[in-house]
Formats: C-alpha cells, structure tokens, sequence
C-alpha cells in the first residue's frame, strides 16, 4: 500500500527506492539487535555502519545529481559541503565528552587544551546543543554556497569556470582546517567521541539507530529532489541546463533558480556529513579534499545523472567496490576507479540506469490493423 502511494505520487523509480529504504530502516536493525549472533539472518554491527556509511555517500550523490544532472552545475567543491555538515557535528559530540576527556576539562575538548588554550572559542559557542548544532549542519554549508553561488551566478561563471571556482573552494577550506590556530583539531581533526543524545555511541543500539536515521534521511533525500524536479520550477532549471541564454531571453532569472538549488544541494550534503561523522567515528581536513568531491562525481555518472536514484545506486555500488578493492588488491583501487569513469563517460553515458532502460524488453508494436471498409449510403 506504501509502496504503490510513492509510486503513483513520485513515480516508479524514486517510489520503489524510497519503498526499500523504508524496509531497510527497519529490516537491518531488527536483523542485527533481535537476532542471535549465530543465526544466519544476523547482520552484525560493522556490517550496519559500513552500510550506513554508503546510504550517507548516496545522499551526498542525490545532492550533487539535484545540481549537476537537472542544472548543468558540475560542482567539484560538494566534498567542502559534506566535510562543513560533518564538522558541525563532530562539534556537538566533542562538548558531549565534558570532563571525560584525557585533561579531564570540562568545557574544552582536549586538543585544545594541548595547545594551551584558555577558553572557548566563539565559533564553538551553542554546539553543547544538539538542536543548535543541527541548525549549524544546514546553515554552515547552506550559507557557504549561498555566498559562493551570488557571487558566481550574478557574474554568469558557468561550465568550467565554476567547476575550478568550487574546487578551489574545497581546496581553500582544506588548507584552512589543518591550521590549529582554526580552532577544529587541525590535522588529527575531532574524534574520541564518546556519546550522542546521553546514548553511548558505541553501543549496538545506538548504531542501528544511526543507520535507519541515515536511511530515512536518504528517503526524504530523494523526495524533496524528486519534488523540486518535477514542479515548475524543476522545468525552469532543466531548461537552464540545456540552454541557459533562451531561459533568459524568455524572462527567467537564471541566476535565481540556480543560486536557490545549488544551495538547496549544499544543504543537504550537509546533511549527509553530519550522518556520517558518528557512524565512521572521526572528522579531519582529509575529507575537504578535492579528491573526494571528483569520487562523488563519478558516483553520479556511473549510477546515471539526472536520474537521482542512479546516483544513490552509484554511490553504494562504487563504494562496495571500493570496500573489496582495498581489501584484496587495495594498491590497484585507483586504476580501477579511473578505468570506471572512463567506462563510465564512454560507453555509458547515461550510466547505469541508462543501461537498464536499454536492456529493459521493449513491447512489439501493435500489427496495423486493416482498414474499415466505408458504409456505402443507402438508397
């Protein structure tokens, strides 16, 4: 019944997905905390945050697919929004360790008082609250794109241009959090965490918990985008990507339609960082890389860009290789990730959704049917 109201409101693809995430968020947490560890139905634990983690990347996809696949904004800075959601809340679970730190400082996380700081930082200010620093995951990427894309889109930066612009974003950002005098752990970053909401974060529950809020988020994840592309102004922003300068003869401010979903996007990256931080256990300036951002571009373009559910399909295919990659041949991981994009742009162009429409049976056309003889009047 769920399933079939998602399909007939959303449409079939993003229907089921949403149906199956929905499942998930209750089927792997029942599976790992309800049934006995020797039972072959058992998911254990690092199973359900290694999945947690890939729905996270898929959410961070679904953001970049909103700009780039409906838009035309290739964006390689969106690893700078992720990494901003996920500081935001490596934040909140530092002030949760209190006086349980190594220095035992109940106001100042322990890197600070390594590097003999005095007092907190204004920029830490309100992070002992979990609502504020849910506030700081949406606003602090939010905004930043928010600036970023006024300046860029007023001056009509497109293509290639934007594309270097975000990057060097991220690259920017990179450098600026592996300075201690930051204030955000430097080059170590934040980790140590200790418990999220008074709940233990190590505890098995407390997982499970993390992994259906991260499957959930993913589900309204892909129903805002699927909602924003199908209204009018999803229309308008299909029509900037295809051909930007007739939109603007025809009276649309470009400008505004992508400055509002680039930072819609970055939002929602966010939101995917904050998911991951206490699922993998650590933050640090590595995840600003521009490296990461290119992954997340190769996560859409295999999956399918501009389809929404192939770029989540893509982030969690890519990184299940990845997994297996750097397990078992993990100096060849890079090879095979160049060799997949180029795979991908070549022989793939619409990735792997596109393949399956392809592959899909077609039904035969109907057989011409004969023509009916004209009634000839009467006499």
């Amino acid at each position: 019944m769920i399933a079939r109201a998602l399909v007939s409101r959303f449409g079939p693809l993003v229907g089921i997905a949403v149906a199956i995430l929905l499942a998930l968020a209750v089927a792997v947490p029942a599976l790992n905390l309800l049934v006995p560890a020797g039972s072959p139905l058992h998911v254990p634990t690092h199973v359900v945050v290694l999945l947690g983690k890939w729905l996270a990347y898929a959410l961070l996809a679904v953001s970049l697919d909103l700009v780039w696949g409906y838009c035309g904004i290739l964006s390689l800075g969106h690893g700078a929004f992720f990494a901003l959601g996920g500081y935001a809340m490596g934040m909140y679970l530092m002030r949760q360790i209190g006086p349980r730190g190594v220095y035992g400082n109940p106001v100042l996380p322990d890197f600070m008082v390594f590097l003999n700081w005095t007092e907190l930082p204004v920029t830490w200010w309100g992070f002992q609250s979990f609502p504020y620093a849910l506030l700081m995951v949406v606003l602090a990427p939010g905004l930043l794109a928010l600036a970023l894309g006024w300046f860029a889109f007023r001056s009509r930066v497109t293509g290639v241009y934007l594309s270097i612009i975000t990057q060097a974003m991220t690259y920017a950002l990179l450098l600026a959090f592996f300075r201690n005098n930051m204030g955000f752990g430097g080059n170590n970053g934040l980790t140590d965490f200790k418990d999220i909401l008074g709940h233990p974060i190590q505890g098995p529950g407390v997982r499970a918990a993390l992994f259906a809020a991260t499957a959930l988020a993913l589900a309204a994840g892909l129903l805002i985008a699927r909602f924003v592309v199908t209204s009018k102004l999803g229309l308008v922003l299909v029509a900037i990507r295809d051909a930007e300068a007739r939109a603007r003869f025809l009276g649309y401010r470009a400008e505004r339609y992508k400055l509002f979903v680039f930072t819609l996007s970055a939002a929602m990256a966010g939101c995917a960082g904050a998911l991951y931080v206490p699922q993998v256990g650590i933050i640090n300036p590595s995840e600003f890389s521009p490296a990461n951002s290119i992954e997340a571009v190769i996560w859409v373009a295999v999956g399918g860009r501009g389809t929404l559910v192939g770029a989540a399909l893509g982030a969690v295919l890519v990184n299940a290789a990845k997994s297996w990659f750097t397990g078992a041949l993990p100096d060849y991981w890079l090879f095979a990730l160049g060799a997949l994009f180029i795979v991908a742009t070549v022989v793939l162009p619409k990735g792997v959704m596109g393949l399956a429409a392809r592959l899909r049976p077609r039904k035969a056309p109907l057989p011409p049917q004969a023509p009916v003889p004209a009634q000839q009047p009467a006499e």
